[in-house]
């Protein structure tokens, strides 16, 4: 398998460089999470890191490479959106799901 030396900007792993490995287009994987255990009194953690473009070159405007940046929120969760897909109904704070 083909890997990459991808940098990873702020978080815990910020200023390291990891060989990341490289999907079958070519390009690291959208997402880079790294699972903490539990350690000391402290819960389980997972860090995640979102791939974005680490700069473009001057004449030409080409892509430089990948860089990966903290998300101190963590991985955010998307819904398939089809064309029969009923919308879901949105929660209102502090209301219990029907069951």
């Amino acid at each position: 398998m083909k890997s990459e030396n991808t940098p990873f900007r702020g978080g815990p792993l910020d200023g390291r460089v990891l060989p990341i490995l490289l999907g079958p287009t070519g390009h690291p994987p959208k997402w880079y999470e790294v699972p903490v255990p539990a350690h000391g009194g402290r819960p389980p953690a997972l860090y995640a890191y979102r791939r974005e473009p680490a700069g473009y070159t001057k004449r030409l405007g080409l892509q430089r490479g990948w860089v990966y940046v903290y998300v101190p929120e963590g991985r955010e969760r998307r819904e398939l959106k089809w064309p029969w897909s009923k919308p879901t109904p949105k929660q209102e704070p502090g209301s219990e799901p029907n069951e």
